[in-house]
């Protein structure tokens, strides 16, 4: 073995274990995200095991920790990490009139998640119950909205902030035209 392999296999471990506690991430989450193993994904950051091209690119892909950066030289420690708006995912389906910019990383899913709502005029957004404690925050940045949680109802506009029960069910709709809020979802 060339001695630039072994030093990339060296510090492969750290690194992996690095990009995996920067995350918060467990090892269960881990192996969860990336379809490996927990007791493989253990064993490479122990240095026990050395990972095939394609488990490394999976891990790397759930870790969203650049293939090539992860095996060259010194990690960085300054990062700043962009989405762009083109590759931003959506959600057209979930309510009438309503398109959904998910916004936090998909680790974070049903646990502290932001989104940008876009309402077209008489856009509606209806959510059943969360998880028992679940609140959202929603932030008007363009519009009029309502917001409903269970009996309670609300009108809102533009720099307006609801926060409310999200462990019944809800709904937001835009009031007399367009809306576009922000929506912050932290399960209990």
């Amino acid at each position: 073995m060339s001695e630039r392999a072994e030093d990339i296999l060296n510090r492969l471990p750290a690194r992996l274990k690095e990009a995996r506690r920067a995350q918060g991430l467990s090892l269960e989450a881990v192996a969860n995200l990336s379809g490996v193993s927990r007791s493989m994904v253990s064993q490479i950051e122990r240095g026990e095991s050395s990972p095939t091209i394609a488990t490394l690119w999976n891990l790397t892909r759930a870790l969203q920790v650049d293939f090539a950066g992860l095996l060259d030289g010194e990690a960085p420690r300054d990062r700043v990490e962009v989405l762009r708006a083109a590759e931003t995912p959506t959600i057209d389906n979930r309510g009438e009139g309503c398109r959904i910019r998910i916004l936090s990383p998909p680790e974070e899913a049903g646990h502290h998640e932001l989104y940008e709502l876009v309402f077209a005029g008489g856009g509606v957004l209806e959510s059943r119950p969360h998880a028992r404690g679940a609140r959202e925050q929603l932030v008007v940045i363009e519009g009029r909205v309502s917001v409903e949680s269970g009996a309670a109802r609300q009108e809102l506009g533009a720099g307006d902030t609801a926060r409310y029960a999200a462990d019944v069910a809800h709904r937001i709709a835009a009031v007399g035209g367009p809306a576009r809020a922000f929506l912050v979802v932290k399960d209990a």
